[in-house]
C-alpha cells in the first residue's frame, strides 16, 4: 500500500540557504530542511517528494505533474510568491489538494514589494516567519487535513 505523497516545492535562491542573508534566513541549508521534512513526513506516514528550482516554468511543470498524483503541496515559491501568476494559476488546478504556503522569514515584515503574495489566495495554510520549522508546521497541517496522525 503506497503512502500519500506530499510535494514540497521550493523556488529561486532557496538552494543558497545557509549562505544567502543568514541574518534573515538562518544558517540551515536546503538539505537541512529536506531532512526535517522527510522526518516529519515519516512521522505521519507521508511520502515526501522534495524539489527546488530557480526556474518558474519548472515549478509550473511540477504542479501540473502533481495533478491527481499528490495528497498535498507545501510551497515556498521564494521571490515567485510576489510575481508569478503562472504558479498561482497552476495551484488553482489542485482544487481538492491542501496547499500550504511557507516562508522562512515573514515577507509582510520586510520590504513593501514582498507584502503581496499570489500564492496566498489559493493556499489553505500559511506559515511565515517561523524559520525552517514552518515546513514542519505545514506538513502537520496537511496531515491533519488528510486525517493522518503521528505514529
Amino acid at each position: 500500500m503506497s503512502m500519500p505523497v506530499i510535494f514540497i516545492l521550493n523556488g529561486p535562491n532557496l538552494n543558497m540557504l545557509g549562505i544567502r542573508e543568514p541574518h534573515i534566513y538562518g544558517r540551515q541549508t536546503l538539505q537541512d530542511i529536506e531532512k526535517i521534512c522527510r522526518d516529519s513526513g515519516e512521522d505521519y506516514g507521508l511520502d515526501i517528494d522534495f524539489r527546488q528550482s530557480n526556474h518558474e516554468g519548472m515549478i509550473v511543470d511540477w504542479l501540473h505533474e502533481s495533478y491527481r498524483r499528490v495528497s498535498g503541496i507545501v510551497i515556498n515559491a521564494g521571490a515567485f510568491t510576489h510575481t508569478s501568476l503562472a504558479i498561482h494559476d497552476a495551484l488553482k488546478l489542485l482544487v481538492d489538494v491542501p496547499i500550504a504556503e511557507v516562508h522562512i522569514s515573514n515577507p509582510k515584515e520586510r520590504e513593501e514589494f514582498r507584502h503581496f503574495s499570489y500564492i496566498e489566495s489559493v493556499a489553505d495554510f500559511h506559515f511565515a516567519g517561523h524559520g525552517i520549522q514552518g515546513y514542519v508546521m505545514a506538513i502537520e497541517a496537511i496531515a491533519e487535513r488528510l486525517g493522518k496522525h503521528r505514529k
